[in-house]
């Protein structure tokens, strides 16, 4: 199809991504991501609601017009091709939703948190560029901003013979809830997973501006990526292109020593 979109949309509940990106699922799934040009994917766990095909929205499951959130997502489909139109780019932020009710799943209140971390809350964008695929051959969602010195970091690296692998990008409020409740499930207390996970709502991942980032053969978000040559060359030439490495050691955040992780700073 030409004229692939190359950005996710946004929305509290509901995702448009471009078709041509995702993994059918089912036979169905095929034939619909064949000709869609986006599909609306529900936040909370991937699930397929529908296509946009060239005739319309090709429902994917039953009753998908009662999902929560479908309405704002519609909306957002149709200011996509408005915008388009116009050739507006402008990215704006979402606002934070159901905060609370995903961190009284947690057992956590968000002003005593804030007060304890002195993490500030993070809203997402409502729009995120395709950076690539990540290190698993997923795509790599970031804000247009870090995209391009992703991109221009990456590269330069390269051409010195170093290897930078993406980890992990673009987190929503909901897949940081699915982390917490993933580890809960495998026995971590609270406790073990807030010193390496910031609280849904708090984690800079949601900005689209913070990426994960890993050298080949080396484990994923370990301290031992403090020793490999992608981490030195990180040390002394990230900076020039607007990244910083944002939980050091004895961050006052209760954080753990995150050397994988940098995000661009933000004037």
């Amino acid at each position: 199809m030409r004229d692939r979109p190359t950005q996710l949309i946004n929305t509290a509940d509901i995702e448009l991504w471009p078709a041509h990106l995702l993994r059918a699922r089912s036979n169905h799934d095929a034939r619909a991501l064949a000709r869609a040009r986006r599909v609306l994917r529900r936040k909370r766990d991937g699930r397929y609601l529908a296509a946009e095909l060239p005739e319309g929205l090709l429902p994917l499951v039953q009753r998908w017009t009662r999902e929560p959130g479908i309405d704002e997502a519609v909306d957002a489909l149709d200011r996509v091709a408005a915008h388009r139109r116009a050739g507006v780019e402008t990215v704006a932020h979402l606002p934070l939703h159901r905060l609370q009710e995903r961190l009284d799943m947690l057992g956590l209140d968000a002003e005593d948190y804030a007060d304890r971390t002195g993490l500030p809350l993070v809203a997402e964008p409502d729009r995120l560029a395709f950076a690539g695929l990540d290190r698993y051959r997923r795509p790599l969602w970031l804000h247009a901003d870090a995209a391009r010195a992703w991109h221009s970091l990456r590269w330069s690296a390269l051409h010195e013979g170093v290897v930078l692998e993406a980890i992990s990008g673009y987190r929503s409020h909901d897949y940081q809830l699915g982390i917490f409740e993933r580890k809960r499930a495998r026995g971590q207390s609270l406790e073990q997973i807030l010193a390496v996970n910031a609280a849904p709502g708090y984690s800079e991942h949601h900005s689209g501006l913070a990426l994960d980032i890993g050298a080949p053969g080396e484990p994923p978000a370990e301290e031992s990526f403090e020793n490999t040559p992608a981490f030195d060359w990180l040390r002394r030439n990230a900076g020039a292109y607007g990244f910083v490495m944002t939980y050091p050691r004895d961050n006052p955040h209760g954080i753990i020593y995150e050397p994988w992780h940098w995000a661009l700073a933000r004037a």
